[in-house]
């Protein structure tokens, strides 16, 4: 059964309300098809009985049910990558450089989603990094369910199958029944929080990369350009961003220029100080 103009009118305005994506027509059936597990888990016999219910008896778990369903994206390990290539052999090295005083890295992964992107820019950390530095990742959604579930550090066959390495697995990961479970060394170097980047943002620590890869296409540009921004004051001066192959900052935030990273490309405040010389006084 389609879903009617009405009810993809309410799932659109609740979750641009509470999210700021914007679904826009043509998502009727990218709506129906992620709301059908939520109706049957509630007992609903379809999608339209279980958005009725709520629409008739407001329901903050329902409706946040709706907006995690809505906003969960696709993830996998090392998703697209050229990035981390780009992290590994071009970025990783210039800070190396310029953090020489106190040799520590902070990342941030901004819709981290189940957890994959984090810790995979942990793999990447770890095997990077010199003896003596030290890193921590912060990983972020709006999903507290996906929040939740990156937190327990815990993936099926099938999700460790998409995209990551044998030796990878083996190295940074144990195995739990059917499960592999992510190891307490590289655990304990990533934690997560439930945030809405179009939100005011909590007081945060100066990033030195953040990932905020396929974020931006489900927003308007004014929405774009506030979370720009927000990135911007939180990316220390000669930090890097990475966006997703389909994203830009041209022609929303002039703050920001673009970088050719290896097969990739970044991007990083117009201020930016120069190769080799931060910390120089």
């Amino acid at each position: 059964m389609t879903l009617s103009a009405a009810d993809f009118a309410f799932v659109s305005a609740l979750v641009r309300r509470e999210s700021s994506i914007v679904l826009g027509p043509g998502k009727e059936y990218l709506v129906e098809a992620r709301l059908i597990p939520v109706a049957r888990q509630t007992g609903a016999a379809s999608v339209a009985e279980f958005l009725a219910a709520i629409q008739r008896h407001p329901d903050p778990v329902g409706q946040s049910r709706i907006v995690d369903a809505l906003t969960t994206n696709e993830t996998s390990w090392f998703r697209d990558q050229d990035p981390f290539t780009a992290l590994t052999t071009q970025v990783l090295p210039e800070l190396i450089a310029n953090r020489a005083a106190n040799r520590h890295i902070r990342v941030w992964s901004a819709a981290c989603s189940s957890g994959q992107e984090p810790y995979s820019l942990a793999i990447a950390l770890r095997e990077t990094l010199p003896a003596g530095w030290t890193y921590e990742i912060l990983g972020t959604d709006i999903s507290g369910e996906m929040i939740e579930r990156a937190e327990r550090g815990e993936f099926s066959q099938v999700e460790v199958n998409r995209g990551l390495p044998v030796q990878k697995l083996v190295h940074n990961f144990e195995r739990v029944g059917a499960h592999w479970r992510v190891m307490p060394a590289l655990r304990r170097t990533v934690t997560f929080q439930r945030m809405n980047l179009t939100a005011p943002l909590p007081a945060l620590p100066p990033f030195d990369v953040i990932f905020l890869r396929n974020v931006l296409i489900y927003f308007d540009v004014e929405t774009k350009r506030s979370v720009l921004r927000s990135m911007g004051r939180l990316l220390r001066p000669d930090g890097w961003l990475f966006l997703g192959a389909a994203e830009t900052t041209i022609g929303v935030d002039d703050n920001y220029e673009r970088v050719v990273a290896g097969r990739t490309s970044a991007y990083r405040l117009r201020a930016a100080v120069p190769v080799g010389t931060a910390g120089k006084g």
